[in-house]
């Protein structure tokens, strides 16, 4: 029996999910390789929390993960796709492929000008500048804004939330504020996980200013329309997001990569994609995951696999840390008018940040390929 040649381009949560569901699926069907230039897989949801705790965020080894998933870890980058079945690296190197997988997220850019930007280099040492200004009263008041277009604002309101609970800790009387253009906070997930991330701001003190969309930071404070002036000492924004931009990929007008129902690339044969560079408007892990699910659904099928690939079904789960007590919100994005669900105990299991179907267990299960810090 020949194999099916499989290229996963990624080495964050939507190539990982990939290659663990895939090879449950299809098992000795498929030949794969993993084609990242990282050695590393950062756990990078919790590196918000990990502020507050003087703590890095965890990281993994693909290579242990690669050969564990009998699949070859290649130390490259995708530049570009030929439309007869291969791909073009970084080095220049050209691999073959019966079924090739994009997963390599999307670049991040400034969202708002002037503002700290949440993941840029140096956001760490500057976060904690901002926090060191406040507690010595150099800076009064805080805002967390996002920029227009940013379809997964959860870490803007954790980092808000945390941040007071991180002042009331130290009795700094600091104002903190969120601003952002949706209408109601977190409206992604419906209206009554809105409803109560409302009263969380509202129990610490964190002013809303919704409907709002910010333009810039200068000397004065914050722009923003239709409000214009808004008086603020230091401003922390989340980042906005491009498409990978890869040559011989169709692309939206932003760069994103436009699929169908089983993740396949829209006018391409045996090309898919998942995760953030893909067009679909809500970039987050667990989406990323399920995106990943259907890809390799589908690929399995191709390979022989006797399977019925299920579609891309968009179900929401996000947990909120807070610095006291979690929150776990759930909403089924096909049935946008359905309640959503909110609680204090684990709704999915195990009740990583990351929901992902193959990978969270996988990790879970397997603590020796963490890797540990040596400083």
């Amino acid at each position: 029996m020949s194999t099916h040649k499989v290229v996963i381009a990624g080495g964050g949560v939507a190539a990982l999910e990939a290659l663990l569901f895939l090879r449950e699926l299809a098992e000795e069907r498929v030949e794969i390789d993993l084609l990242t230039p990282n050695s590393e897989f950062v756990y990078r949801p919790m590196e918000l929390a990990a502020l507050f705790r003087d703590e890095r965020p965890r990281r993994f080894d693909l290579n242990r993960i690669a050969a564990d998933q009998g699949a070859t870890l290649v130390g490259d980058r995708l530049e570009g796709v030929w439309p007869d079945g291969r791909v073009v690296t970084q080095s220049g190197s050209v691999v073959r492929y019966d079924s090739l997988l994009i997963a390599i997220g999307a670049r991040l850019r400034v969202g708002v000008p002037g503002a700290i930007t949440v993941a840029a280099p140096g956001f760490r040492q500057e976060f904690a500048r901002a926090l060191d200004d406040l507690e010595r009263g150099f800076a009064r008041r805080l805002a967390f804004v996002a920029p227009a277009g940013i379809g997964w604002l959860l870490p803007l309101y954790e980092l808000a939330l945390m941040t007071a609970d991180h002042l009331a800790e130290r009795d700094v009387a600091a104002e903190l504020l969120v601003v952002t253009p949706e209408d109601a906070p977190l409206e992604v997930f419906g209206i009554e996980a809105s409803s109560h991330v409302d009263g969380l701001l509202t129990e610490r003190g964190i002013e809303l200013l919704s409907g709002h969309r910010p333009i810039n930071v200068d000397v004065n404070g914050l722009v923003a329309a239709p409000a214009g002036l808004v008086e603020v000492d230091r401003v922390v924004a989340l980042p906005s997001m491009k498409g990978p931009g890869i040559r011989g990929i169709p692309e939206t007008f932003a760069g994103f990569i436009a699929t169908d129902r089983h993740c396949r690339v829209l006018g391409m044969d045996g090309v898919y994609a998942a995760g953030d560079g893909t067009a679909f408007p809500v970039k987050q892990g667990g989406l990323a995951a399920q995106q990943a699910d259907a890809a390799a659904a589908a690929i399995a099928a191709a390979a022989g696999a006797e399977i019925e690939p299920e579609p891309f079904a968009p179900v929401l789960r996000g947990l909120l840390l807070t610095g006291a007590e979690p929150h776990y919100l759930r909403h089924d994005l096909t049935q946008p008018a359905a309640e959503s669900e909110t609680a204090d105990r684990p709704l999915w299991w195990p009740a990583a940040k990351i929901a992902a179907r193959s990978l969270a267990p996988y990790l879970a299960a397997r603590p020796g390929l963490e890797l540990r810090r040596t400083t």
